[in-house]
């Protein structure tokens, strides 16, 4: 009984002192100041253990498909280089001032395996800046990538350059006007709808219930969307019309200050379908 008192004490005295120091403001959070090294390596344990338990299901497909490698370091080049480098190229300066530092990946697949590489293209890492692409690019296209960077150690700077400069012009995305396969698959999942509506960056202009973000009044909070009879003043609240909202809302309204986004036919049936659920 006295250890568990103990130990209750000691618990007590660490919650207290780990909230005096978030009241009082004590801990800098400026990107121009280093986290200390204890912060830096406990988050990064913390990420390491976390990647590697939720990849660990992942069973890569074969990565020497004719075309992938190349396809990966178009890839690289259009949506990697400016925050991770290459060999002989620098990060671009908005990188160079994020803390923690994007670091080179040329070292990534000895840290990482490929299904570890995959997880965290497709997902993004969290309060790092990383983004999640699965949203922005084809499944194709992040294997092509993990592809690439597998093979990056054994690219000099000469070399790197060769592969990617016939391909500068290239940029992966998903087309957002491209047909999906079947009608079947045009069916509403209002769970990815959720998450597409954070990858889509939705929440920095909106409230959206169940969706974490800041307290911002950039845009009407989406409580209660289902409940409305019209979307934007505009045109009836159906899911039909909030794809055609979501997709191009300047279409709808030419005056509007929400961006075109370039949100894709399954994206917005699955977003739709979550904000249905808005009562």
């Amino acid at each position: 009984m006295k250890k568990f008192f103990v130990v209750l004490i000691a618990t007590l005295l660490a919650a207290g002192a780990a909230a005096v120091v978030l009241w009082s403001g004590a801990y800098n959070i400026a990107a121009s100041s280093q986290h200390t090294q204890a912060v830096y390596s406990l988050l990064e344990y913390t990420m390491r253990r976390s990647v590697r338990l939720r990849a660990s299901g992942i069973v890569p497909p074969p990565l020497n498909t004719p075309g992938l490698f190349e396809r990966g370091a178009a890839c690289y080049q259009d949506r990697c280089e400016q925050c991770h480098g290459a060999p002989g190229v620098a990060q671009n300066d908005i990188a160079l001032g994020m803390q923690p530092l994007p670091g080179p990946l040329v070292d990534a697949s000895v840290r990482w395996n490929t299904r570890e590489l995959y997880w965290i293209t497709r997902n993004g890492i969290t309060m790092s800046g990383m983004p999640a692409w699965q949203f922005q690019l084809s499944e194709q296209d992040m294997w092509s990538l993990v592809a690439f960077i597998e093979r990056l150690p054994l690219l000099s700077p000469v070399a790197y350059q060769q592969i990617v400069a016939p391909r500068r012009a290239t940029k992966c995305s998903i087309d957002p006007d491209a047909k999906l396969a079947s009608s079947a698959a045009l069916s509403a999942d209002a769970v990815r709808g959720k998450a597409a509506l954070s990858q889509y960056g939705c929440n920095g202009c909106h409230k959206i219930p169940g969706i974490t973000g800041a307290d911002v009044d950039v845009g009407p909070p989406l409580a209660g969307l289902a409940r409305r009879q019209l979307i934007a003043g505009e045109i009836a609240n159906t899911a039909d019309q909030m794809v055609r909202w979501l997709r191009n809302p300047q279409e709808v309204d030419p005056l509007t200050a929400m961006p075109n986004l370039g949100v894709t036919e399954r994206d917005a049936r699955d977003m739709a379908a979550f904000l249905a659920t808005l009562l």
